[in-house]
């Protein structure tokens, strides 16, 4: 009796992991999306359980517009600038010019703001993804 009912455990231990594993596989498949926004800021990643914790989407901001402060928090984040130019306000730091074609990253418990100040539309695509809990 004690040997039916540890098989009966096992196997549905060995199930469960089974259905957790394939869930997690199925997270990780590849995905594509079109970055075609009505305006503002849009997420096309969402995190879990679309990702395993990576988000993005793409802003468009008016001349003179700014997505306003906000924190990494426990994330990083990269801004990759499609169009236009801005600066990305960062505290305690200078400001840095943002421009088409270039990659900005804004590093973990970091507080910012992106502004276009140019004259035209800046679209830029931003991903973050928590960092790892082994590093500090």
């Amino acid at each position: 009796m004690t040997r039916v009912k540890l098989l009966l455990m096992l196997t549905c231990l060995f199930l469960a992991f089974g259905t957790i594993a394939a869930q997690q596989a199925a997270r990780r498949e590849p995905m594509t999306f079109t970055l075609e926004c009505t305006g503002g800021d849009c997420a096309v990643l969402k995190g879990i359980p679309q990702t395993s914790g990576m988000r993005g989407g793409s802003v468009k901001l008016k001349p003179g517009g700014s997505v306003g402060w906000h924190s990494t928090a426990a994330n990083e984040e990269a801004l990759i600038i499609l169009r236009g130019s801005g600066v990305a306000n960062i505290e305690g730091h200078p400001d840095v010019p943002l421009k088409e074609k270039m990659l900005a990253y804004i590093p973990p418990q970091t507080r910012h703001n992106v502004t276009n100040n140019g004259t035209e539309l800046l679209e830029y695509v931003w991903v973050v993804a928590p960092i790892p809990k082994t590093v500090k």
